[in-house]
């Protein structure tokens, strides 16, 4: 793969989460969240993309996404669990993907909300088709999955860089 490939990036808000009496940061999936996990796995098979890694929020929902939806990847990512995902800021997870080693070109990001659809946001200067109207439209609801590309070194990425390639949502399939 050359230097000048587009590099992806995958952002997965976690799947529909229950309100047991446990924090927030404990919270688990509901059953419907490990139906939208499961659909969102089959969803990144169907992309085709060979992620490199795959960084997952420390937070019990979204480690239950990821261990769901990578049952439906034909190949399995090295897998980070980073704590810093958990309630970041788009620039905190911007400053978190500059940190990525340029061997890696694929990346998936399992995380949260706002900051998931706000890095979709800030990252994608323009987008392909309709997909920047469906997102807008729907928001970043539990599953959701936007898939971004841009040209350069992971410590080059920054606000307005990337095209939006890709969103899917459950409800919409």
């Amino acid at each position: 793969m050359s230097a000048d490939t587009p590099r992806r990036i995958a952002l997965l808000r976690h799947a529909k989460a229950d309100w047991p009496q446990v924090s927030d940061h404990d919270r688990p999936l509901a059953e419907r969240g490990r139906a939208e996990a499961a659909a969102v796995g089959l969803k990144l098979a169907e992309t085709g993309i060979a992620f490199d890694l795959a960084l997952c929020s420390t937070a019990a929902r979204t480690r239950e996404t990821w261990k769901a939806a990578v049952q439906e990847l034909p190949h399995r990512p090295k897998t980070h669990y980073e704590e810093r995902l958990y309630e970041a800021s788009p620039g905190e997870l911007i400053a978190l993907l500059n940190e990525t080693p340029d061997e890696v070109h694929d990346l998936l990001l399992i995380g949260h909300n706002p900051g998931m659809h706000a890095l979709a946001d800030v990252l994608s200067s323009r987008a392909q088709d309709d997909t920047l109207a469906r997102m807008t439209r729907s928001g970043f609801p539990t599953a959701a999955l936007a898939v971004v590309s841009f040209a350069g070194p992971w410590k080059s990425l920054e606000p307005g860089v990337g095209i939006l390639l890709d969103y899917w949502t459950p409800k919409e399939h």
